[in-house]
């Protein structure tokens, strides 16, 4: 069986899972109730964007941010508990759910798949990823986002509904997960839109940073 390099996650892994509505502030800020389970949704892995290049807009798209703690699967995993979810964990990443709002409403609407408001190329722009030990208690540190310099998302992951040992138990239920999956675990508060021009950044406490432009 070949080594693990949690490095390689962004080619060689399979499928980008994840989860909606997340985090506690969110929920609040869009005056919804708390799912029950978690919502959980996937991106192709086409949508991965390396620092260093630009965010695409489509034509006709309102895109907005999403900051975001990706967890990279370590190995194959089907049917786990959450107490056995650390086993799994191969390492982590900071990551932006980019998400086409305009035909996420159309789609929520019609209660459609989220396929292209979700998964349009450039929409996964990610940091390098770093081994577990490099972030030792991943249930509570600040992700944060600016646009422009303008912080615009400013949280602790202790503010997610699902854990992470929550989210891959569940998810682990009905699809496998292999080694290099990345799952995104939810984004809080203050999502917005993005245009042309403008200047991301964000960051996982003072372990991980990235900026991207938009195009």
């Amino acid at each position: 069986m070949p080594s693990f390099d949690v490095k390689k996650f962004h080619s060689l892994g399979k499928k980008i899972v994840g989860a909606g509505l997340n985090f506690r502030s969110v929920v609040k800020e869009r005056n919804l109730s708390e799912p029950s389970e978690p919502v959980v949704f996937l991106k192709p892995t086409s949508s991965y964007l390396l620092e260093g290049l630009p965010i695409q807009i489509p034509v006709g798209f309102e895109v907005h941010h999403e900051v975001e703690l990706g967890v990279i699967i370590r190995q194959k995993c089907k049917n786990i508990q959450p107490n056995e979810a650390n086993n799994y964990i191969g390492g982590y990443c900071l990551a932006l759910d980019l998400t086409a709002k305009n035909l996420m409403d159309i789609s929520k609407s019609k209660g459609l798949p989220w396929t292209f408001g979700k998964g349009f190329d450039t929409a996964c722009p990610i940091s390098s990823a770093i081994p577990p030990d490099c972030l030792p208690n991943p249930e509570d540190v600040r992700l944060w986002l600016s646009v422009n310099d303008v912080i615009k998302q400013d949280c602790r992951t202790s503010d997610m509904i699902f854990s992470i040992s929550d989210l891959l138990a569940f998810i682990t239920k009905y699809m496998t997960l292999e080694p290099y999956d990345l799952i995104l675990t939810g984004s809080p508060a203050g999502t917005g839109p993005i245009k042309k021009g403008d200047v991301i950044q964000s960051g996982l406490e003072d372990i991980l940073h990235i900026k991207f432009n938009v195009n």
